[in-house]
């Protein structure tokens, strides 16, 4: 049996060897791992509970063809797909059916994603070319010679033609980003200059707003990082603040250094950015960082979002080897920290 025991744990799959009698005769550690210690001479019925499984076990003892089935099931709110692979073998120790368990779940909630990302996208195209289209009919047809018409349909038009090149740029942005995550920057970043020269970009647009900016930096704040995308990142956090935040709102971004983070387990640099707006319900933050995810959808569009912009901010810190917290208090406004790691020369 020794030589069955060393094929089963060269198995990457969690698998036994169930013998004629329905007992199981061997398990590896990734079945012990799924199934519970102890299942070594336990009849089937007390360790599966699947009766699709039981009943392809039974009939690759019985004819020794091979089979392949898929169930799914739900434990502990989280539901998971398998896809089991049975067949009859005959080894010197001990014949019976081979039975591997392949976790499907990873890979289903991929797929999931990759349709969900499809038809958001589709459904976010969809909605300005259907209004370009109508324009267009309309321009062609009973506006033709409307020029106050005209004018007023070009100006919507235009105004839907920069909503899809905002998502496109965005796209993009999502998928550079998102092919460079495991590929950690090198550079030596200033982050107070960083956000110095964002505040100076979006200065027209805090005016307007009539918003107030107070920004507080000790010197020497250098991170690891690249300078463009950490650009991206507080770009979309002040604009953010600045928009939702209302008129006359008042925003505070810090810098500070932390001697060691707990969850990084490294000197960093935390960058908070708070505004005093009306907030954000408990039940939206955990989903902020999502594809498409937006508090308010129509407000969103208003504003020019696309519903990418904290997914990009999300991948952006993944890559620097940071983290993103939010929080919120309804009535009192929303803070968006940022923690990366202290600028170390010894690993440049």
């Amino acid at each position: 049996m020794q030589g069955l025991a060393t094929v089963l744990a060269g198995i990457p799959l969690a698998a036994i060897l169930v013998g004629p009698d329905d007992r199981i005769i061997a398990a590896n550690q990734g079945a012990r791992d799924h199934f519970g210690q102890g299942l070594e001479g336990r009849h089937l019925l007390t360790a599966l509970r699947q009766p699709d499984v039981l009943e392809a076990i039974e009939a690759s003892l019985r004819d020794r063809q091979p089979r392949k089935i898929t169930y799914q099931t739900s434990e502990a709110g989280r539901d998971s797909s398998f896809q089991v692979h049975v067949g009859y073998v005959e080894t010197l120790d001990a014949r019976g059916t081979l039975v591997c368990f392949e976790d499907l779940t990873e890979r289903e909630h991929a797929a999931q994603m990759r349709r969900d990302f499809v038809a958001n996208v589709s459904h976010e195209l969809r909605t300005p070319l259907t209004a370009l289209m109508g324009f267009i009919e309309t321009l062609q047809g009973p506006a033709r010679h409307d020029q106050a018409a005209i004018d007023r349909f070009l100006g919507i038009m235009q105004s839907e033609a920069a909503r899809m090149e905002r998502l496109v740029r965005d796209l993009l942005s999502l998928s550079r980003v998102e092919s460079e995550e495991r590929v950690r920057p090198r550079e030596e970043v200033n982050l107070g200059q960083v956000i110095g020269s964002v505040l100076h970009a979006l200065r027209p647009l805090a005016r307007d707003r009539a918003c107030e900016i107070t920004f507080e930096a000790p010197d020497g704040m250098i991170v690891r990082g690249n300078d463009d995308q950490l650009q991206q990142v507080f770009t979309n956090l002040i604009e953010n603040a600045i928009k939702y935040g209302g008129t006359g709102n008042h925003i505070t971004i810090t810098l500070e250094r932390i001697a060691r983070d707990a969850t990084l387990r490294a000197p960093a640099i935390l960058a908070r950015v708070r505004d005093q707006g009306p907030g954000i319900e408990p039940l939206h933050i955990p989903r902020l960082t999502e594809r498409f995810y937006r508090v308010d959808t129509h407000r969103s569009r208003e504003m020019g979002g696309t519903g990418l912009g904290l997914a990009i901010v999300k991948h952006i810190v993944n890559r620097h080897r940071g983290r993103l917290r939010i929080s919120s208090t309804l009535g009192e406004g929303a803070e968006f920290s940022v923690i990366l790691p202290q600028w170390d020369r010894q690993e440049a």
